[in-house]
């Protein structure tokens, strides 16, 4: 799944499209004005976070939060004022945001951790669908001690991105909340060991492969976090007893929680750019932070320098992220689904094919297929597996197979089908045939026997009548049956 915002998302991260001033040349008094109010607002702000640090705790959240909304108003009126360039606030927002005059917050689970500016509720904190998700806690909601909704901040290609989750692409944005639930609980612990939120795991997997874990792409990235063959060695994956590790679920989220610690620590915590490196590579997006004086990945010069498809891939990343945490916001609702980890020992002989046919939409409107192979990776779901073995579900899974799979009308059903197989086809293979002096089709059919008529071989070559005209030297496609 690949959009293409190009030009126009660069647009709207701006903003505005009017051209600002040129370098050189004074600012109109009005445009000066508003430079001058966000050099004050940043002072502001910084003054107002130093007063915390000394203890002035009642007064200086009030204070950040004025200077923040005094700034987001200039920000606005800068848009509509000829001359004024919105990068400059859209930069501005990104330092403080980012912690450049901002005192670093408590670390993940601690008490007293700084919410937005201006207040409200962030990070999913009053989510319901955290609330209906174990575990999850604080963690879900921070990013090296830091409220992950202080770093993703709501610009327009941002914008863009959760309108297509949640009109063309929402579909895919449900499938791959309940293909994520059911693997939560292998997925999860692997990013709280690496102290990563859980929204920014969800965002990966749903851009990634929707929660496929058999998913394989063209390029050849692989797994439900599609890494690469090389990447994924780099992080300990290999092929072992013939299972391709990065199928496995568990493993491959160590290996990008890895793989994102890994970026972050490059480019100083910055989120966007760590993502940035999973899509376009570490050594590209790396070579393109050198060559620019402000590394930011909204910066107009920046995200233009981007491939289409990173430009793409990072907001709808976050995203998705921000939907799992916030989807009261947008009139979404996730559904809530008993993915109670259980298992079954297999009382008849029964490939995977056979259980999702036999288990029919009992629990599951879209059937088990997909649940089924996510849970047993390692799997050909057309393996025929024999009595005893093991397999890991759903609880929902292990009610019905007793009632459906272990015997009975469905059962058999299930198997009659897996038994039936495809006439055998007589292989053919293609020939060609050089045009020779005197040469017609109808003596190339006969000479060949690979046609039943000039017109047979007129169609093959797109030879069109009535003439079906032949030249020598020319190449012929002929189908020949093997014996």
């Amino acid at each position: 799944m690949r959009l293409g915002h190009g030009s126009i998302a660069l647009c709207l991260l701006l903003g505005a499209c009017a051209a600002p001033a040129p370098k050189n040349a004074a600012p109109p008094a009005d445009v000066a004005a508003l430079y001058a109010r966000l050099d004050a607002d940043e002072q502001r702000f910084a003054a107002a976070r130093a007063g915390t640090g000394r203890g002035n705790a009642e007064q200086a959240p009030a204070e950040a939060a004025a200077a923040l909304d005094d700034l987001r108003n200039a920000a606005a009126q800068c848009t509509a004022t000829r001359g004024c360039d919105p990068t400059r606030f859209l930069a501005a927002f990104d330092r403080l945001l980012r912690g450049q005059f901002v005192a670093s917050a408590p670390a993940a689970g601690g008490e007293g951790a700084d919410g937005p500016p201006g207040g409200g509720d962030e990070a999913g904190e009053s989510s319901p669908v955290i609330a209906t998700l174990p575990e999850a806690g604080r963690s879900v909601a921070l990013l090296k001690g830091r409220d992950l909704g202080d770093l993703i901040a709501l610009n327009d290609p941002l914008k863009v991105a959760i309108e297509q989750w949640l009109t063309q692409y929402r579909p895919n944005l449900m499938k791959a909340w309940e293909n994520y639930q059911y693997l939560r609980e292998r997925m999860w612990p692997e990013y709280a060991k690496a102290g990563l939120p859980e929204a920014l795991l969800f965002g990966i997997l749903a851009q990634e492969s929707g929660g496929k874990v058999h998913a394989v792409s063209r390029s050849g990235a692989s797994g439900p976090l599609q890494f690469m063959s090389a990447t994924a060695a780099r992080f300990g994956l290999g092929v072992v007893d013939g299972f391709d590790q990065r199928f496995d679920p568990a493993l491959a989220a160590r290996a990008n929680a890895a793989y994102i610690n890994e970026q972050l620590g490059v480019f100083n915590d910055n989120l966007e750019l760590a993502l940035a490196a999973y899509n376009g590579g570490e050594g590209a997006i790396q070579r393109l932070a050198a060559r620019q004086n402000e590394a930011s990945f909204w910066s107009p010069r920046f995200y233009a320098a981007l491939s289409p498809e990173t430009r793409d891939y990072v907001p709808m990343v976050l995203a998705a992220a921000w939907l799992f945490l916030h989807p009261e916001r947008y009139h979404l609702r996730f559904p809530k689904l008993n993915t109670k980890p259980a298992e079954i020992v297999l009382a008849r002989p029964a490939s995977l094919d056979e259980l999702t046919v036999c288990l029919g939409q009992d629990g599951n409107e879209d059937g088990w297929f997909r649940t089924l192979r996510n849970l047993n990776p390692a799997l050909d779901p057309r393996q025929t597996l024999p009595v005893g073995t093991h397999l890991s579900v759903p609880a929902p899974v292990a009610a019905h197979y007793e009632k459906s799979c272990a015997a009975g009308r469905w059962a058999e059903l299930a198997a009659e089908l897996h038994a039936a197989a495809l006439p055998p086809v007589v292989q053919t293979a293609a020939r060609s045939y050089v045009v020779k002096k005197g040469d017609t089709l109808a003596s190339i059919a006969r000479k060949t026997g690979c046609a039943s008529s000039a017109e047979e071989l007129a169609r093959l070559n797109h030879l069109k009548p009535p003439h079906y005209t032949l030249k020598v030297g020319q190449d012929l496609r002929l189908v020949c049956a093997r014996n």
